[in-house]
């Protein structure tokens, strides 16, 4: 037998009916292929947030001071935050990178400095980015991934923080799949009505104004800090063999800019959460996902990977421990 044939065997095995299970199978399945194992393992699993700011903010996209994202940041590495909660109650490691955060933060704290620039430029008007500082964001998630890898951890997860972040995600979704920024804009930190109608106007502008000829360009045109380091990111989990973890709307564009560079990637990638911005189911569609979860939730900061984890887990923990028929001499069910 091929390996893949062992392994959905190891699957159909146990002592149930095939894929009575249901998506807990097709987890378990991912996991076994990503690791090339009929028992594997998950350990030391780690989110990295990316922390940037975004000059599009000064036309006005979100309800929110870009002062909450170095406020959030403290929050996080303090304890406080969704993703500080949902860290510690599933096993997370948490480390959170300034890579373009419009704040100095003091020595003391225990948000690491990897600050590439004081946030991207504003994108109506100029690239958010040369192709240099888009370039060290995704080495400097890389060399976070690398890091983890050698430490020996096989789980990866990202989160972000940064006011005025959907923005570049909704741009990002427009220019690879072409679908109108229209039907793909949402809420964010909670525009509606009139603010809304606003900033789909400034994103179809911005939109107008570049017409990206690589997945590099898209990036450094349109993209943000904290999305390009995620993308590094992806990209050396996939090249160390990791699970990755795709969070929500923004985590997910990086993820596709990734997947243009190196399509497969998609192959160690688990979608956590289907995330209540419009445009989150489109990018899993593109990517011809499956959601773990339907939560209702927009967030941000990783907390979707995280509340899926435990899922993951009981995927593994049933391939790893269920008895097959055999040794617990029941009639196979096929």
């Amino acid at each position: 037998m091929t390996f893949e044939e062992t392994l959905q065997e190891r699957i159909d095995s146990r002592t149930k009916p095939k894929g009575a299970l249901g998506q807990l199978e097709r987890i378990a399945y991912k996991v076994g292929m990503i690791q090339h194992s009929v028992t594997p393992q998950l350990i030391d699993p780690v989110l990295l947030v990316m922390a940037a700011d975004h000059g599009i903010v000064e036309e006005g996209v979100s309800p929110c001071p870009k002062e909450i994202t170095w406020q959030q940041c403290i929050n996080f590495v303090s304890g406080g935050g969704a993703c500080s909660v949902l860290a510690r109650q599933n096993g997370f490691r948490l480390r959170v990178i300034d890579v373009g955060v419009d704040y100095d933060f003091p020595e003391a704290c225990r948000i690491e400095s990897a600050k590439v620039m004081h946030g991207t430029r504003n994108m109506l008007h100029e690239p958010a980015m040369t192709t240099e500082e888009c370039a060290e964001a995704m080495m400097i998630g890389a060399q976070c991934v690398a890091q983890e890898a050698e430490r020996g951890s096989n789980v990866i997860a990202f989160g972000e923080m940064g006011i005025g972040n959907t923005s570049p995600a909704t741009l990002i979704l427009h220019k690879i799949t072409g679908r109108s920024i229209a039907s793909i804009i949402g809420p964010g930190s909670g525009l509606r009505g009139s603010g809304l109608e606003h900033k789909t106007k400034v994103l179809e502008a911005v939109a107008a104004r570049y017409n990206p000829q690589s997945p590099m360009e898209l990036l450094s045109q349109m993209g943000g800090l904290e999305i390009a380091a995620i993308c590094g990111g992806v990209l050396e989990a996939y090249k160390r063999g990791m699970l990755i973890l795709a969070d929500g709307v923004i985590a997910t564009s990086a993820f596709m800019v990734a997947h243009e560079m190196e399509p497969r990637i998609v192959d160690n990638v688990l979608f956590a959460h289907t995330s209540e911005e419009p445009g989150h189911q489109a990018m899993i569609d593109y990517f011809g996902g499956e959601a773990i979860l339907s939560l209702e939730m927009r967030l941000g900061e990783g907390t979707g990977a995280l509340v899926a984890y435990p899922i993951i887990q009981s995927a593994v923990a049933f391939m790893n421990n269920m008895r097959g028929f055999d040794d617990a001499a029941v009639c196979r069910v096929d």
